[in-house]
């Protein structure tokens, strides 16, 4: 007899929704529709035979594609960095809510620390937090807020990876042979390469739910009637997870990626024996940006880059130690996520990561 496949639903497939996609069609049980504002075909999506339908991002429009679809997880990759982001993830909630299968819901954060530093970068705590408080004020949908750190996918050439190379935001751009460190360049960060992170979301929408029991809330956070310091055992919603293959320093990738170079067998991936040169940016520099552009509206730029530069400078991308590998050990026990120098090897050995 026949097993009915779950249909999983990605809204805004760019960069690592690409993975998600590739990673969702190799699995036996799953089939993949995405969700597009895109009009005219897109070669890519059309190249793996994946279906497609066009959307506003309104309830009633991504309500018919739910509905029609039977999907049963929509997982969002579209990623805004103004109010829009409210109106469109309220509206994708809205119609999962109203549809008759489709209950449980990844909006889109892809970033680190969410918890410790709910509303890094600024920009985050007029978009993501709102929706945050949307989401716990409701029961009809399960969501979780899934995060990585760092694409690792980012210290490799741009030939090797569907992610878009972005050399003015990530220190190290592998394409130039350049690092511009931000802080002393020792400040402690974590990383997942795209296609192990889409491995994760795989193994994650095979859980049969995100529920378990939480060791987190404490009285003193305001459990009614509660001892502050006191654990409160309940069952609850994992509201986040989190994956990372390893955590380190850009400098210490640095010397990965020059010990690479040295190596004769990466030499069709970096230039052969050469040290990377190097410019810096000091915490003073980034917070004078920051002070300059205090109490703007309009997300510049200029401060954007500046808001993700704080991130590395104060960790804020260095997901949680003990959440990530308690989650590792519950979700994602059959993945082997690849540190940054097993992932150089295998972009030396295979054409594309």
């Amino acid at each position: 007899m026949d097993i009915e496949r779950q249909v999983i639903a990605l809204a805004g497939v760019g960069h690592l929704g690409r993975y998600a996609c590739e990673e969702l069609i190799a699995s036996p049980d799953f089939d993949v529709i995405v969700l597009t504002r895109q009009r005219s075909q897109n070669d890519w999506l059309s190249s793996k035979a994946v279906r497609t339908f066009t959307t506003d991002y309104t309830v009633p429009s991504v309500l018919t594609v739910l509905n029609d679809t039977a999907a049963t997880t929509l997982i969002s990759f579209i990623n805004l960095a103004d109010t829009r982001y409210i109106t469109v993830h309220s509206a994708l909630l809205d119609a999962c809510q109203q549809s008759s299968r489709c209950k449980r819901l990844i909006p889109s954060e892809w970033i680190g620390d969410i918890e410790a530093y709910p509303s890094k970068p600024n920009f985050y705590a007029t978009t993501r937090l709102p929706f945050r408080d949307i989401l716990r004020a409701q029961d009809a949908v399960t969501w979780t807020l899934f995060n990585q750190g760092w694409l690792a996918d980012y210290f490799l050439p741009s030939s090797k990876t569907h992610m878009k190379p972005i050399p003015d935001e990530f220190p190290v751009d592998p394409n130039a042979w350049t690092a511009c460190v931000r802080g002393t360049g020792d400040e402690e960060q974590s990383w997942t390469c795209g296609r192990d992170v889409a491995k994760a979301v795989v193994e994650l929408c095979r859980a049969s739910d995100w529920v378990c029991v939480s060791d987190q809330r404490f009285g003193a956070r305001g459990a009614p009637g509660k001892v502050p310091g006191e654990i409160v055992a309940e069952a609850s919603q994992e509201q986040v997870t989190y994956v990372a293959a390893e955590w380190s320093t850009f400098n210490a990738a640095i010397r990965v990626m020059e010990f690479s170079s040295g190596k004769q067998a990466y030499r069709g991936l970096f230039p052969p024996d050469r040290p990377m040169p190097r410019t810096s940016k000091s915490w003073l520099q980034i917070q004078s940006v920051l002070e300059a552009h205090a109490g703007e509206k309009e997300l510049s730029e200029e401060l954007e880059l500046a808001q993700v530069e704080e991130m590395m400078v104060m960790s804020y991308l260095a997901c949680p130690k003990e959440a990530t590998l308690r989650h590792r050990e519950k979700y994602f026990s059959r993945i082997h996520f690849r540190p940054l120098r097993e992932l150089l090897q295998a972009a030396e050995a295979v054409k594309f990561i």
